[in-house]
């Protein structure tokens, strides 16, 4: 069983929603970072999603594209992000994600990444851009390395589309929230439970719920239908602010 799959169910098991905090790698900058991701760890992470910065990022609303594109002119890439994580190696209780795009990871080479993100400890690996239909060589070239090519599905995913993705999925199934970038909102659409049910339905892995993830009262509604909740944009602005990502997450425990 994947690393990610685990740590959501142990939150399961105790009656918790698992959490997945994300960060751009580098974010705020590169001392900082580390220190952000130790707090988030002892403050009971089960997933920690590392942003791979990229100049086009599609899929991120303005905080994170911000975010991201400073790190980028900080000289953060995937050759720093992988050499520091495998210096990492076992330091961290959560299990670590990779999100991005597939510009940055076909660059660096797939075989060769595989191998570094198994050197590095990533169990989990989330490509934004890539649709199921084209994926199939990135999960050749990572999964033997025991890292799960994690499914996007959302309001627009039917249940018949769903099972595709079902089809030997691991670690856990990222729910988008809207049918948009990521970014804080007040509220989520009320159709997440109706596909959040077929989604249960269709999968026998967790459930993560992403994008537009504020604070924790907005999960109330969907308690028993997802297992994790994924944010980034409100932990981003908190950090942005001064503040530490073990104040930010007390609410959430």
């Amino acid at each position: 069983m994947n690393p990610m799959q685990i740590k959501i169910e142990e939150a399961t098991r105790q009656g918790k929603v698992g959490l997945i905090p994300f960060l751009p790698a580098g974010f705020p900058n590169r001392k900082q970072f580390w220190k952000e991701l130790k707090e988030l760890d002892a403050a009971g992470a089960s997933v920690i999603e590392i942003g791979m910065p990229f100049s086009d990022p599609v899929a991120d609303g303005p905080v994170v594209e911000k975010a991201s594109l400073k790190c980028l002119e900080d000289g953060i890439n995937l050759n720093w992000i992988l050499t520091e994580l495998k210096a990492r190696k076992g330091q961290f209780n959560a299990a670590l994600l990779l999100m991005g795009y597939l510009n940055p990871v076909y660059q660096y080479g797939l075989d060769r990444f595989g191998e570094d993100c198994e050197a590095a400890g990533v169990s989990g690996l989330i490509i934004a851009d890539i649709p199921h239909e084209e994926s199939q060589f990135v999960k050749e070239a990572v999964e033997p390395h025991g890292v799960a090519l994690v499914p996007l599905i959302g309001l627009n995913t039917s249940k018949e589309r769903m099972k595709l993705y079902a089809e030997n999925a691991s670690g856990f199934c990222y729910f988008v929230s809207v049918l948009g970038t990521t970014g804080q909102r007040e509220a989520l659409p009320a159709r997440i439970k109706e596909k959040l049910t077929e989604a249960k339905e269709v999968f026998d892995i967790p459930i993560a719920l992403g994008f537009g993830i504020k604070n924790p009262a907005q999960l109330t509604e969907f308690e028993g239908l997802m297992d994790a909740a994924v944010f980034g944009s409100a932990l981003i602005s908190h950090i942005e602010s001064g503040k530490s990502s073990d104040e930010f997450m007390e609410p959430w425990k």
